[in-house]
């Protein structure tokens, strides 16, 4: 029997001298290739055809060698999977032909197509390494509908392999495509597969199928499929790296994500900027801003220079704890170092500044931003309108709102929270209730906070006919009540003689499943008036 390594088409672990680290021992190779048995790749015939059959497909040859398309359009009334199937064999050594003659059967006799045919085509572009077109021919099969095809697949191309004296390449396309099409379980299965016939993929399709995981989340199937990468002993890249990195990151297992780092470079991979930027916003998730600067200082030993994003993270992780001093610092050595500032770090200093309500730290830097030509956005605005109202400022965040007609931007949620926050602020319950009900009407919807803060307001001007308007909004949208705003505006209505319709608003919280925890609905019962009968 064939020595089925060679089928491998990554390279292993053993091509790098490994270092004592804190990966897993690894197996050695020798010993490996005596214990393992891959499965023969089976040797199936086909019933040659006969007849008429053979006919049809000398004639097809025929007119397909001479580019007669005339003549064979005439003959697409005949056309069969069978005859279809021997025709792409009797053609397969011109993969442009074979594929012409697949798309014009595609295209006349569609039905003439199988999984056999879609089999066949597929062998002679990978073998022919025509990798895109061989993709595209299987992306079109999958998006056909059928549930049984993506389990057959697999099956189809191994027993035309032989026939079409076919490249392995031909199941990693499968296992590729598979992951790029989000076909976790089928991608999984293909894999499986793939080794019990001693197959592997190539680590660039290893790579998009541990990328399509991270995209949809699944954070502990790709960590598993990483540790079956190095069971399989499947050489990592540099980006199979920062894919683990970012798995770890995306967890919260920091440590994790660390130790990778560290093993980068024990085995003679040099850490991206991209690996240094992961792991420092990994740092910054979780307040640790510390060891994100010391990572970001480590960089440069590596030859490696922060860029913007480095230096947008730092920021970005600065502002959220509130250390704007220290942001500032990051923003200044950034400029020091010639690296231009972006929309994207303007807006985030800006957004940290307003958020503390210091509205002229953030025009100073809305003033920079556009001196150094950065075109302010929605979200520019929306820092600078909160940043105003935070402070009571709301004649000049009107202003503000009327600025974006001229930058072609609209008022999006975020512009009618921070305004109606402003009038809050300013305990102007009337014009706060105003801006909420023109921000429904343009579509828009607030957050749970702006419901509350709105709801406390209109409680402390006691108009508490519009509080339950908007606690009846908030039920109908599923939104849970803050419990300490839920409390207020029931002691108000049991304050006025309305205790039976603070009541009825708990039931219908319960009925939701919206009555938020920690509310204790005893206390608005105890909280009636004794005279609320005599005077209702």
């Amino acid at each position: 029997m064939n020595n089925f390594l060679g089928r491998h088409f990554s390279t292993f672990f053993d091509s790098v001298k490994v270092k004592p680290t804190s990966l897993k021992p690894l197996i050695d190779v020798n010993s490996r290739r005596k214990n393992w048995n891959p499965i023969p790749i089976p040797f199936r015939t086909i019933p040659e055809p006969r007849g008429q059959d053979l006919d049809f497909v000398n004639v097809s040859h025929s007119h397909l060698v001479h580019s007669d398309w005339n003549k064979l359009n005439a003959l697409s009334i005949h056309v069969t999977p069978f005859r279809v199937k021997h025709v792409l064999l009797k053609i397969q050594k011109d993969h442009v032909l074979s594929l012409e003659f697949f798309n014009w059967v595609k295209t006349r006799n569609p039905t003439s197509h199988s999984l056999e045919t879609h089999s066949v085509i597929l062998h002679i572009l990978t073998k022919n390494q025509k990798f895109k077109s061989a993709e595209s021919v299987l992306r079109s099969l999958l998006v056909s509908g059928s549930l049984e095809l993506p389990a057959k697949m697999f099956d189809v191309m191994l027993y035309s392999y032989r026939i079409c004296d076919s490249s392995p390449r031909v199941f990693d396309l499968l296992f590729k495509t598979y992951a790029h099409a989000k076909k976790f379980r089928n991608a999984t299965d293909a894999f499986s597969r793939m080794k019990d016939y001693g197959f592997f993929p190539t680590i660039k399709s290893c790579n998009a199928y541990l990328s399509s995981l991270l995209d949809l989340h699944r954070v502990d199937i790709a960590l598993g499929f990483y540790r079956e990468m190095q069971r399989c002993r499947l050489s990592p890249n540099v980006y199979t790296f920062n894919i683990v990195i970012h798995a770890f990151c995306k967890s919260g297992k920091l440590d994790k994500a660390m130790q990778v780092l560290r093993e980068m470079e024990i085995m003679g991979f040099t850490p991206t900027v991209v690996s240094y930027n992961t792991v420092i916003a990994g740092c910054c998730n979780k307040g640790l801003m510390s060891l994100a600067m010391k990572l970001k200082s480590s960089m440069g030993k590596g030859g490696v220079h922060p860029n913007v994003v480095t230096f947008n993270t730092l920021i970005n992780g600065f502002c959220k704890e509130g250390k704007l001093h220290e942001a500032n610092k990051v923003f200044n050595e950034m400029k020091a170092l010639n690296l231009a500032p972006t929309i994207v770090t303007y807006n985030t200093l800006i957004n940290g500044y307003s958020q503390v309500g210091k509205s002229e730290m953030s025009n100073r830097l809305y003033e920079d931003m556009l001196k150094n030509g950065v075109k302010a956005d929605i979200l520019t605005y929306n820092a600078l309108i909160l940043g105003l109202c935070k402070e009571g400022k709301t004649k000049k965040a009107a202003y503000l709102v009327k600025e974006l007609d001229k930058d072609n931007l609209v008022p999006n949620a975020s512009t009618f929270s921070a305004l109606i926050s402003g009038q809050c602020v300013r305990k102007n319950s009337d014009r706060a209730f105003q801006l909420y009900k023109t921000m429904i009407r343009s579509g828009f919807h607030p957050i749970e906070n702006t419901y509350s803060m709105l709801i406390s307001t209109l409680c402390k001007n006691e108009d508490f006919d519009g509080a339950v308007q908007v606690l009846n909004d908030m039920i109908d949208r599923s939104v849970v009540p803050d419990s300490g705003t839920l409390f207020e505006l029931h002691k108000g209505l049991s304050r006025c003689a309305k205790n039976q319709l603070a009541i009825i608003l708990c039931k219908k919280l319960e009925d939701r499943h919206l009555m938020p925890k920690g509310f204790d609905k005893s206390k608005i019962i105890s909280s009636q008036p004794e005279n609320e009968d005599k005077t209702s």
